[in-house]
């Protein structure tokens, strides 16, 4: 545990020592408060206190900004050479893909974090649901949690940053959309295991506020699946 969270400190000092993390935030606070307040903008003619608007936002910008985070964090350590240099020391490959998978989650969570403001100022326009608000922000570091294990995996079968970015968002899709999309065109039980398999309705289900076991042991196993993954990708590379 010591050992993966100085890897974890490590990458997330990488993240701001590299300015990635300042342009990170800066581009999700951007997208996420002016459309938040641009969609949300009725907010303040109905006096009605909803953060519906937002979470609409971060969950498509997430979607895009995760896979920028974790394109670099194994595929630049495997063409720069310094995989090979990390790996020779007392850590494992399953500490490596955890420490950089919790850095990349804390960097998301400092993101959420900043958002606050708009909980604080919507609330005093109207009484707000915190419990729907914390669900809110519950189901998007889920999603977070689950595109940056995703990201990890594709970053781990590439050395180039470019395609491990593409094969995140390619991934990432068939849960954003695609599988929603086959769930309302097929009806019977393909049309259960393809709504099953789709993000959006787990999703949408902890933002109204229900916060159900099955939601959770979803994301859970995707994440665990993807950093699964990973690891089995850094582990055959040292077997080749």
């Amino acid at each position: 545990m010591h050992a993966t969270w100085i890897i974890t400190k490590r990458e997330l000092g990488s993240f701001f020592d590299s300015l990635i993390a300042y342009i990170m935030l800066t581009l999700f606070l951007g997208f996420s408060g002016f459309f938040t307040w641009l969609l949300g903008a009725d907010i303040f003619l109905t006096g009605q206190a909803s953060l519906e608007s937002f979470f609409n936002v971060a969950f498509w910008t997430l979607f895009f900004f995760i896979p920028a985070l974790t394109m670099r964090l194994l595929a630049e350590e495997k063409k720069t050479g310094t995989i090979e240099l990390l790996l020779t020391k007392a850590v494992t490959d399953r500490q490596v893909v955890v420490g950089k998978f919790l850095s990349t989650l804390l960097l998301v969570a400092i993101g959420l974090a900043f958002t606050l403001p708009y909980v604080i100022t919507i609330s005093s326009i109207g009484n707000l649901d915190l419990g729907q608000v914390l669900c809110g922000y519950l189901g998007l570091l889920l999603m977070s949690a689950m595109y940056t294990s995703i990201g990890l995996y594709a970053s781990s079968i590439t050395s180039n940053q470019i395609v491990a970015f593409l094969a995140a968002l390619l991934i990432g899709i068939f849960f954003h959309v695609i599988f929603g999309m086959l769930a309302q065109q097929l009806t019977g039980w393909p049309g259960l295991v393809f709504e099953t398999l789709s993000l959006t309705s787990h999703f949408d289900s902890i933002s109204r506020g229900v916060v159900d076991t099955r939601d959770v042991l979803y994301f859970l196993s995707i994440i665990i699946i993807g950093l699964l993954l990973a690891e089995l990708s850094l582990t055959r590379r040292n077997t080749e």
